[in-house]
């Protein structure tokens, strides 16, 4: 028998690496305009004021809400939550927002870019 050291039968070279060459490669890919930059931008932004609101209200709950335990192990598993879950929050705040940035920083290079082309 021949078969392989991990004890699995060999599976058919149906698939060559040569077969799994793109179907087409003359085919180009569409290029990303800037509307798409710019409603990336602003879906990105809008989750990021929604997510900062969202924060301000954690915030807000966890110290009008303050855990009161007598075992210290108890209290201290609380703060630690209680920390997790506000990093999370403005973590996903400052992720969208730089995000947004980042989307409308490349909408206003390609406008820059449009005008060269059109120029030459």
């Amino acid at each position: 028998m021949n078969l392989p050291s991990n004890g699995f039968k060999k599976e058919s070279n149906e698939f060559e690496p040569s077969d799994l060459s793109p179907i087409d490669s003359d085919v180009s890919e569409l290029k990303k305009g800037p509307l798409s930059f710019l409603s990336g931008s602003i879906t990105s932004l809008s989750f990021s004021f929604l997510s900062f609101f969202i924060s301000k209200k954690i915030v807000l709950y966890f110290s009008i809400h303050t855990p009161n335990y007598s075992s210290p192990i108890a209290q201290s598993i609380a703060s630690g939550f209680k920390t997790l879950i506000i990093g999370i929050s403005f973590l996903a705040t400052f992720t969208f927002g730089f995000i947004g940035l980042g989307l409308f920083l490349v909408f206003i290079r390609s406008l820059i870019e449009g005008t060269k082309i059109k120029k030459d």
